[in-house]
């Protein structure tokens, strides 16, 4: 049986509050899981988020080139988030998936469920032509990894997971403005560049088509069944 999931586009929103979504999301479920509730709620949340720069709990300072009034400039912000990973940046264009899920039915552990993210994107980056594959010793998702000096990445993931319910989760390049991620090292990484579907394609693609696509990939990987919520509807909840 699939794992029913409440799939909501929150559609452009400050990272903080997309946060603090997640984390009473991420309680909710735990707390249910704890009284004997099953099947648990599950929700699925895509957004895009105003320029922002976050950094994962093993991650560097350092790897943000920029400081506090250049950040300002920029109108870009800063949060040292719980996920995991380093460095990387969410803005306009860029498609953030959110998984607040109960894993237990859906996967071993967490590292089939980054890997099955992983696959997700991947499926759909065929959709459009485009080879995409894994990089061995980092997760995300990544063009032309026989090639070194071509290596690039299109995908970052980093999630956090306790009492095997995930949150945070993915940032996957659409139209994004590549411009801003001169201004950190990318997940800690100093010689490999970033891209995006758009770059890729040389040409501005439907964000909205991109998401039903891999909207559907994730419920199939998953074992998912998607009841698509009202938008909005969850920031009122």
């Amino acid at each position: 049986m699939k794992t029913e999931v409440d799939f909501s586009d929150l559609g452009l929103i400050e990272y903080g509050a997309a946060w603090q979504l997640q984390e009473r999301l991420f309680s909710r479920i735990i707390g249910q899981k704890r009284s004997g509730v099953f099947p648990t709620d599950n929700y699925l949340l895509f957004c895009e988020h105003p320029h922002v720069y976050t950094l994962g709990k093993s991650g560097s300072e350092s790897n943000l080139l920029l400081d506090v009034i250049q950040l300002k400039a920029k109108d870009a912000t800063f949060y040292h988030t719980n996920r995991g990973g380093d460095i990387t940046y969410h803005g306009p264009g860029q498609i953030v998936g959110y998984p607040v899920l109960n894993l237990e039915p859906i996967v071993n552990g967490a590292r089939e469920y980054v890997g099955k993210m992983e696959e997700a994107i991947i499926r759909t980056l065929s959709r459009y032509g485009l080879a995409a594959e894994r990089l061995a010793g980092a997760t995300g998702v990544w063009l032309d990894t026989e090639f070194p000096e071509k290596t690039r990445k299109i995908c970052a993931i980093g999630v956090r997971t306790s009492h095997w319910v995930s949150m945070h989760g993915f940032a996957f390049n659409v139209n994004t403005d590549l411009n801003y991620f001169n201004y950190i090292n990318p997940c800690g990484f100093t010689d490999k560049a970033v891209t995006s579907l758009s770059a890729e394609l040389r040409t501005h693609v439907n964000i909205d088509e991109v998401k039903k696509l891999l909207a559907s990939e994730l419920a199939e990987v998953y074992g998912l069944k998607l009841r698509e919520l009202p938008h909005g509807l969850l920031l009122t909840d």
